[in-house]
């Protein structure tokens, strides 16, 4: 079941482009363990072609409709759901995934930040000059200089720009092609975008190529088809697994994020297909329409009984309808088919506290400690964990879980404060102890650092 965080992104940022756009300070996150799952499973091999650990490397969903991908920083690949929404199949998906793996082996983020003293320099000369020129008493010759500085130091970035993506392509190619999988969903998308550079009149008839970020989408074609139709797994047939399973999670994706209404026209009720149920559940449960989401989240879980993320999304409902204990059953046999997924033992947890009855109070701190254990990254698990502590009278715990979340969600001030409540009642030098430790230290200088910036 979908959840979202909010998410700041570095401007430093290359991504897969179809106009020179970076992506926003703050996003919103889309975590949901099925599509984690899927990711992880169909960018393994990219990854390891690349020489890089897949336990280092994630694939993180955005909600975001424009047709985009980008990295920015550390070994993270981020996908806008528009993306995925657009993708015929998870072939195409592979290719985006393969392309922002070859920015992160390149270090092309990290990069950018030396690129751009080259342009600032010139800038800031032309700048300089101007000024001279104006105080000599030359105002259209130093207009004429600062332009001319302000032109080359953008010419110098972009060409940078479109370097990086060309090497970012290669290095794609090559990683698809290591891999064994086929190059052709890499090309189709690039196909896409050069058809949307079409539609909105962005061609190289009317467009200066040296003026874009990033190389035209069918100079981009041309240039990887020769390389990727070489390699023996260029007809390689699409993975069956992959491509069903890629059906079901476009499908709940749209469900959640799209208009409802365009949902049930594009899924419309003659379509009994898996993905179809899948979707219209998630559009009439956000609609408001709780029984028709039971019933098609019961045609999910009548076709495949034993299936965890039908029995998530069942439980899901059943909770947010007002029936915790009726989605315990779902709930618990989802978080104990998956070995205790992190984002499902959240959910089982959340609705084991939400019964109200503190028999079930034992069984909810096992299953959220393990939970924040192996992800720690959950604002909305530790949110659950300290519910917890609250109930069980537990105060040093729940200060502990309230600086975890807050430090997770950027509010130094409350990290801090938590932290300091959390060190007072714990056992000095036990493991939560030094957490709250470690919390107070980087939130106080975080602190500090927001001091220094509004008295400057």
């Amino acid at each position: 079941m979908f959840c979202m965080k909010r998410f700041a992104a570095t401007l430093a940022a290359f991504g897969l482009g179809l106009f020179a756009s970076l992506p926003a300070a703050a996003q919103s996150v889309l975590r949901d363990a099925e599509t984690e799952q899927l990711f992880s499973d169909m960018s393994r091999q990219i990854i390891v072609a690349a020489g890089l650990s897949p336990q280092n490397v994630r694939v993180v969903l955005i909600n975001d409709k424009e047709i985009n991908a980008f990295v920015a920083g550390g070994q993270m690949v981020f996908l806008n759901s528009g993306l995925i929404d657009a993708a015929d199949n998870a072939n195409e998906v592979q290719g985006v995934i393969a392309h922002e793996v070859g920015h992160i082996v390149g270090g092309h983020v990290p990069l950018q930040g030396q690129a751009m003293k080259g342009p600032t320099g010139i800038s800031i000369l032309s700048l300089v000059l101007g000024a001279a020129a104006a105080a000599a008493g030359a105002p259209d010759a130093a207009m004429g200089i600062i332009m001319a500085g302000q032109q080359a130091a953008l010419g110098k970035f972009l060409a940078f720009s479109r370097n990086q993506e060309a090497s970012a392509d290669a290095a794609g190619a090559r990683f698809l092609n290591t891999a064994g999988v086929s190059g052709k969903g890499m090309l189709e998308f690039f196909k896409k975008l050069q058809n949307l550079e079409m539609r909105y009149g962005y061609s190289s008839d009317n467009v200066d190529p040296f003026m874009q970020t990033h190389p035209m989408s069918g100079d981009r074609v041309q240039t990887l088809t020769a390389d990727l139709s070489a390699s023996a797994a260029w007809g390689k047939p699409l993975d069956p697994d992959l491509e069903r399973r890629f059906k079901r999670v476009q499908a709940k994706l749209r469900g959640y994020v799209n208009d409802p209404k365009a949902t049930l026209v594009k899924y419309p009720a003659s379509d009994q297909s898996l993905p179809a149920h899948y979707a219209r559940a998630y559009a009439y449960h956000l609609s408001g329409y709780p029984d028709q989401a039971a019933a098609e989240t019961a045609a999910l879980v009548q076709a495949a009984p034993h299936d965890p993320y039908f029995l998530e999304l069942q439980g899901q409902i059943l909770l947010e309808s007002g029936d915790p204990k009726g989605a315990l059953a779902p709930l618990r046999e989802a978080t104990e088919s998956t070995n205790f997924q992190p984002l499902i033992a959240t959910t089982f947890g959340h609705a084991l506290l939400a019964t109200e009855d503190d028999k079930n109070l034992p069984e909810a701190e096992k299953v959220l400690r393990q939970a924040v254990a192996r992800d720690d990254d959950n604002p909305f698990a530790w949110y659950q964990l300290g519910t917890l502590y609250e109930r069980k009278g537990d105060q040093p715990r729940t200060a502990l879980a309230t600086a975890e979340r807050a430090n997770l969600t950027g509010d130094a001030r409350m990290a801090l404060m938590s932290a300091r409540a959390a060190m007072a009642g714990l056992p000095q030098g036990s493991t939560d102890w030094i957490r709250a430790q470690d919390i107070l230290l980087v939130s106080q200088t975080a602190v500090e650092e927001d001091r220094k910036g509004k008295h400057r």
